[in-house]
């Protein structure tokens, strides 16, 4: 990226995070993006229990989590802004987080804040055990495919 390209996106911060977010929303609304954390949700929400303790494994899963949402919202946003800069966004989501709000803020939290990510994965477990319906709202969930293999599926 040139000086000129980087001054432009920093004259224009706000802007430039309003048109990642909007971009971000039609990844998080299309099929393949709710395909894809339903099958991560099911492959792992059985780790994870309520309390303060948090186990080894879930540093791993968390990792698997954002590796896979990081690339798969980056590669998309690659092919739709030219200019596109992670941590120009990261740095504006940080600076705004006080004031933002919404379920997309909600997930872009997940991938920073491993409590906000292990909210949402007993938020998961609790429907799947019948604990509450109002997660049904927001996730649909699906039978993984016979065949498929969360290890083979996530690295």
């Amino acid at each position: 990226m040139d000086y000129e390209e980087n001054f432009i996106k920093r004259q224009n911060s706000s802007e430039y995070f309003d048109t990642v977010i909007g971009h971000i929303e039609d990844v998080v609304i299309g099929q393949q993006f709710q395909s894809m954390i339903n099958q991560f949700m099911e492959c792992y929400y059985y780790e994870f229990e309520p309390g303060e303790e948090n186990k080894i494994i879930y540093t791993e899963i968390y990792q698997k989590y954002t590796n896979m949402i990081e690339a798969h919202i980056v590669q998309h946003l690659n092919a739709k802004m030219s200019c596109f800069d992670m941590d120009l966004f990261a740095m504006e989501l940080e600076n705004k987080k006080t004031q933002l709000d919404g379920e997309i803020f909600e997930l872009l939290y997940t991938l920073t804040d491993f409590l906000a990510f292990k909210d949402m994965v007993l938020d998961y477990k609790a429907y799947k055990e019948g604990a509450y319906d109002e997660l049904s709202k927001g996730i649909s969930v699906t039978g993984l495919q016979k065949g498929s293999n969360c290890e083979a599926d996530f690295q």
